[in-house]
């Protein structure tokens, strides 16, 4: 028995890590589908990345611009995540339903800030 109290063995291993994999891809693809915003930061990075990587002269300035859009990303799909959740607990109007989601916003609106501060700083000479 493992220490979750279920008696379902947890596979180890490359298993573990290929069935990580599809979940990971199944999850890119529901939010692609499913998710305009985190479509829109997609076509976002689509630019920022190509174009982080010319303007960069060196590696260090590389990382630092396209690291940021990636941020952005991963912050959108937890943001998705969190607005799925709410939205699967009930459609009702809650103050703390409206907070979280607000929270998850807020929190996609300061990585795509920091991207925008990093650019400058990185580029302005």
């Amino acid at each position: 028995m493992n220490d979750t109290g279920s008696d379902r063995q947890k596979p180890t291993g490359f298993t573990r890590m290929f069935r990580a994999f599809g979940v990971s891809m199944k999850g890119l693809a529901g939010a692609f589908r499913e998710e305009a915003a985190f479509r829109q930061e997609l076509a976002l990075g689509v630019v920022v990345i190509p174009l982080g990587l010319w303007l960069g002269r060196t590696g260090i300035e590389r990382a630092l611009l396209v690291a940021p859009m990636f941020l952005v990303l991963i912050v959108e799909l937890l943001n998705s995540a969190i607005e799925a959740t709410v939205d699967r607990i009930g459609q009702e109007r809650h103050q703390l339903s409206g907070l979280a989601k607000d929270i998850g916003s807020a929190a996609v609106f300061l990585s795509l800030l920091l991207m925008a501060v990093v650019w400058i700083l990185v580029l302005w000479h």
